[in-house]
């Protein structure tokens, strides 16, 4: 199999713990995953064109047999995919239909200062990110590649009726590609840590 490609979520890195389980879920199957850091071009000045670039890179200098995206990360998977990159999709707890959610809580001022999980400390990040992916639109057609989504019923940072609602609309334009499915996880919250299984399953699945 060829390696799969990871793109990490908002005020995350590589070094994500899902990540290093993913790794270990997959070794049985000689699978390795890259993940390339999206903190693009810093956490501080970070920017949804510069995310796909990266992406786009890592995906064009090694090519994935899968290109999995996780919250955010799922977002900078769609438009890889929509600028060429074939590989199939496997979105986890993805950031779909957020819309004026990216601004609805945010707190007062510029910049405005996030927990990193991968700095493990409070980080300061520009308030023009979160006004710039109000209309970022990558979700408002279904992929031209296959397609699955592992989204929890409790996730507390996406909703996840959200989630189902843009789904209901691939699936009424008739253009998913075929095999695509979406995956409810009761209980699951956005994290989805204790669904690694559910996740390593979907992209050995998608991987075939």
């Amino acid at each position: 199999m060829r390696p799969i490609l990871y793109l990490h979520g908002f005020a995350s890195s590589p070094a994500g713990r899902k990540i290093a389980l993913l790794r270990r879920a997959l070794a049985p199957d000689d699978v390795q995953v890259l993940a390339p850091d999206l903190n693009r071009p810093s956490f501080e000045r970070l920017d949804f064109e510069a995310m796909v670039r990266e992406a786009v890179r890592a995906a064009t200098t090694e090519a994935p047999s899968v290109v999995v995206g996780s919250s955010l990360g799922a977002l900078v998977a769609l438009e890889a995919a929509r600028r060429g990159i074939p590989a199939p999709l496997v979105l986890i707890a993805p950031a779909l239909g957020f819309g004026p959610r990216w601004t609805a809580k945010l707190a007062p001022g510029d910049p405005i200062r996030f927990f990193h999980h991968g700095q493990e400390k409070e980080l300061a990040i520009h308030r023009r990110f979160f006004e710039e992916m109000t209309s970022v639109d990558v979700d408002r057609e279904p992929p031209p590649v296959r397609v699955a989504i592992v989204m929890g019923e409790k996730d507390e940072s996406v909703p996840f009726e959200g989630v189902r609602d843009v789904w209901r609309c691939w699936e009424d334009s008739g253009r998913l590609v075929e095999g695509s499915r979406f995956i409810p996880v009761r209980d699951g919250d956005h994290g989805l840590v204790g669904s690694v299984g559910i996740i390593a399953d979907e992209i050995r699945d998608a991987a075939r």
